[in-house]
């Protein structure tokens, strides 16, 4: 049974962008082409490239069960949202994952499953994440570069793939693991993050109803350049937590690293909930300009809007911070 939650988080109806033209996809060129030059414009990729067949293998998923979260939000395009991302493992511009992925072999795929839990082992992606459960959510992404989208996902809750493998009483938190293979993420020889990329949740965080595994994106399977088979999405946290092409998750005891913690850890931690009230020690975090990727002019044009405490999911994850100094753990 599916319940309606109405939050504060919704936008109205009447914001809604028709999807003909979120996936007009010359339009979106064109207006890029114009606007190359411009270097405030944020690097989606000018190129008939960006035409390229959807999904890592161009294939639609069938029968996503469509759910209540975001309905009324306005989508960033599937251009935009495949263009400009972040993916290290590729490179560290914008449109290199974009450039890059191709060489990524998302099929066949498996993830390990470690830890203290009663079921372990390796499983295929088809094992862990069942094709009858997926359903769409439309989440807004909340880049730590204060830049975000609106994107809808295809995945499942990541608290029903956990409670299949059972774990017990010892496991706290839940770690996750992307693939190590140069050959396949060439940037990984260039060691500009140690690798793997790791990341972690408390178990409450990985049980909250919001968080998913997501293998899809606009109804196709996820593309390379965005975490192709299976990534993480936490909607109220920062987008540099929803690791991409996850091939462990473990269940341990004691809280995990997390790769820009590792990193920076003055800057980036590991709880990286979106908060405008706790600014990035060389930027702010009050505001944010959300892409569209409906044309890179327009980019220009687009007033920053303020930032929502928990990326504007607060009535559902706050409580899980209770007591807690969010200045201190953040």
């Amino acid at each position: 049974m599916l319940i309606k939650w109405k939050k504060t988080s919704d936008v109205k109806p009447s914001e809604i962008t028709p999807k003909d033209v979120f996936l007009n996809r010359r339009k979106f060129i064109q207006a890029a082409a114009i606007a190359s030059g411009a270097s405030l414009v944020p690097n989606f990729v000018n190129s008939s490239l960006a035409t390229t067949a959807p999904g890592y293998d161009g294939k639609k998923f069938s029968n996503v069960n469509k759910s209540a979260f975001g309905k009324a939000e306005k989508l960033t395009t599937y251009e935009g949202l495949t263009t400009h991302n972040n993916f290290y493992e590729f490179g560290t511009g914008k449109s290199d994952p974009f450039r890059n992925a191709r060489t990524l072999e998302p099929s066949p795929w498996s993830v390990e499953i470690t830890g203290h839990a009663a079921k372990t082992g390796t499983f295929s992606v088809e094992d862990i994440i069942k094709p009858h459960q997926l359903e769409e959510r439309i989440y807004r992404l909340r880049c730590v570069e204060a830049w975000s989208m609106v994107i809808p996902w295809v995945g499942v809750p990541l608290a029903d793939v956990i409670k299949r493998f059972e774990p017990n009483s010892k496991a706290k938190y839940v770690a996750f693991e992307t693939l190590v293979d140069p050959k396949q993420m060439p940037d990984q020889e260039r060691n500009a993050l140690p690798w793997p990329y790791v990341e972690g949740l408390r178990m409450d965080e990985a049980m909250n109803p919001l968080t998913i595994l997501a293998v899809g994106v606009y109804g196709v399977h996820m593309p390379k350049q965005n975490g192709a088979p299976v990534r993480l999405v936490v909607p109220w946290k920062y987008g540099f937590k929803y690791i991409k092409s996850i091939v462990k998750i473990s269940f341990v005891e004691k809280e995990p690293p997390a790769t820009w913690n590792i990193q920076a850890p003055s800057e980036y931690g590991f709880y990286s909930n979106v908060n405008p009230n706790v600014d990035h020690p060389r930027w702010s975090q009050k505001k944010e300009r959300r892409i569209t990727g409906e044309g890179g002019l327009s980019a220009l044009l687009t007033p920053k809007i303020e930032t929502k405490f928990m990326n504007g999911y607060a009535e559902e994850v706050a409580h899980l911070y209770k007591g807690m100094d969010l200045n201190k753990f953040f």
